[in-house]
């Protein structure tokens, strides 16, 4: 047996001896080269060419860099209407000074904004809107926040002349009383606005409401089906605290007839399709009025229990039996 595994295993034909021998030669050979064919040595530079060399490179480094710094400042300083570019240069974006306000549409495409983004800025612009900081830019619906910190360092607003009534002069600088007073006149000018009348227009002539803000306003209005208060503009998505506070002296709310539901024939999905009514409010006033009848009066659904005070002050006005 043992025999046999030694024949079977451990035995070489001819062919296989032959293959073996010429692949050890080979190995013999690789290994040997490294001796037979040394590595060509290095030729050590001159010391005093290297000092030169090196010479040379560090002024034509220092040539490089004062040019193009020089042409980066020639670029983004000469104004947009002076610089010059043909008709493949209108596709390629570029940075240079501006003022927003006064900016073409041709200027917005070659900063390298999208289209929508820039017919938004020109709709705002056509209704009367101002950019009166350079960070309102960034307030602009659609404009992504890296190509808003990519232009804020060029926005450049245009200084205007103020004519002064009482000294019959003009500046481009005033003190800060100066500056506040003039705010103060402009905050007046302003008109009161009814809430529950007030078109998207009326709206976005408040300080610091845009096109897409008014538009939440209105359709919060009509999904409520009407404003009881001012202070339910709070709610509006979007609206900070600081911009309501500024509006709040200029809004009323002559609390027209609102649009009601009636809790004794409107099913779930009625009431629950306003904004102050979720589903689980929605289904316990069903439920209530399955279990015991009709409601008397609007007041009873105070005895459901998950409706609590605050959300019953807030719902009651768009109830009724």
């Amino acid at each position: 047996m043992q025999n046999q595994f030694i024949k079977d295993y451990l035995t070489f034909t001819k062919k296989e001896r032959v293959a073996l021998t010429v692949l050890l030669f080979l190995i013999f050979i690789v290994a040997l080269l490294p001796t037979l064919w040394p590595a060509k040595k290095m030729i050590q530079p001159d010391k005093k060419e290297l000092e030169e060399l090196q010479a040379q490179l560090a002024k034509l480094s220092k040539t490089d860099t004062a040019a193009g710094k020089y042409a980066g400042q020639q670029e983004v300083a000469v104004e947009y209407n002076r610089v010059p570019f043909g008709n493949d240069a209108k596709n390629r974006p570029g940075l240079f000074y501006f003022d927003p306000n006064t900016l073409s549409a041709e200027g917005w495409k070659r900063l390298g904004l999208k289209e929508k983004t820039i017919q938004t800025i020109q709709h705002y612009l056509s209704k009367g809107g101002k950019f009166k900081r350079p960070e309102d830019v960034g307030r602009v619906y659609g404009l992504f926040k890296s190509d808003y910190e990519r232009l804020l360092p060029y926005i450049k607003l245009e200084e205007r002349n103020v004519y002064n009534r009482d000294t019959h002069t003009s500046a481009k600088h005033y003190t800060d009383s100066a500056r506040f007073m003039i705010a103060k006149k402009k905050t007046i000018s302003l008109k009161s606005i009814d809430i529950n009348t007030a078109d998207t227009a009326a709206f976005i002539g408040l300080p610091g409401i845009g096109n897409k803000l008014a538009g939440r306003i209105i359709s919060f209005r009509e999904k409520l089906g009407g404003f009881y208060a001012v202070v339910q503009l709070e709610e509006i998505f979007g609206l900070q605290d600081s911009t309501f506070q500024k509006i709040r002296p200029f809004l009323q709310c002559n609390n027209p007839p609102l649009h009601q539901l009636n809790i004794n024939t409107a099913d779930a999905n009625t009431l629950k399709s306003h904004p102050y009514i979720r589903w689980n409010i929605a289904n316990a006033i069903i439920q209530y009025r399955s279990q015991h009848g009709n409601f008397k009066s609007v007041d009873d659904l105070q005895l459901i229990t998950i409706i609590t005070p605050e959300i019953f002050q807030k719902i009651k006005p768009y109830l009724i039996i």
